[in-house]
């Protein structure tokens, strides 16, 4: 079954609202969108870069022409879109990857993300656990959250925290994949990743949003 791995960050557009530690409302960051822009502009022969793509790697969509379901065509679109480099999707600096996969189960999408958190509460309520022994988070290099170097690993203990998303995403929306590798495989296919990153936005934004203001809900 094709699986997409996408392990792109980008600069953060708003969407919605959250509220930061005062309860004052904030801009709610989105989790994935398209980078329409840097698609068009580094385009050729009056093609987007993705769609470019797309047609020359035709042939990774041969078993998908004409299936009754959308989901596997629409993986492989989600594939290509992601290895693309940078990617034509982006997402939050708190996502380490996502993945869209046809489910064994029953040929549902399915998707798994992984997102950077801070330590559960359990650990920061007390300091009595860490025993002087200076304990590090996820270190950030100019705003984005990385491994720690072999350096740092020989200095001090890193506890890197991350919240294991699984979950369904509906297939409503998705186009039909196409008979063949015509004239409309690479618009449908942009349409697909176009609504998969719209239904992992949906999904994955209020909880980054609730990451990002630092405090519990119900505080």
């Amino acid at each position: 079954m094709p699986e997409t791995v996408l392990t792109n960050r980008g600069r953060v557009p708003k969407a919605g609202c959250h509220r930061d530690e005062r309860g004052e409302t904030m801009p709610e960051p989105r989790a994935f969108w398209l980078d329409e822009q840097f698609d068009r502009e580094h385009g050729t022969d009056g093609r987007g870069r993705y769609e470019a793509e797309v047609l020359g790697r035709i042939d990774e969509f041969a078993v998908t022409w004409g299936d009754i379901a959308p989901v596997e065509f629409a993986a492989t679109a989600w594939r290509i879109a992601g290895e693309l480099s940078p990617g034509f999707v982006r997402w939050h600096r708190r996502i380490v990857s996502a993945t869209c996969t046809r489910s064994p189960w029953d040929g549902s999408m399915v998707c798994a993300v992984a997102v950077v958190s801070g330590w559960p509460a359990e650990l920061t309520w007390t300091k009595q656990w860490q025993r002087d022994r200076g304990w590090r988070d996820w270190p950030q290099l100019f705003g984005q959250f990385t491994t720690p170097t072999e350096q740092d690993q020989t200095r001090s203990p890193h506890l890197r925290a991350m919240l294991q998303v699984e979950a369904p995403l509906p297939l409503d929306d998705l186009p039909p994949a196409p008979d063949g590798p015509d004239g409309s495989v690479a618009v449908t296919a942009r349409r697909a990743v176009a609504v998969l990153a719209r239904e992992l936005n949906d999904l994955l934004a209020p909880m980054i949003g609730q990451l990002e203001a630092g405090v519990p809900a119900d505080s």
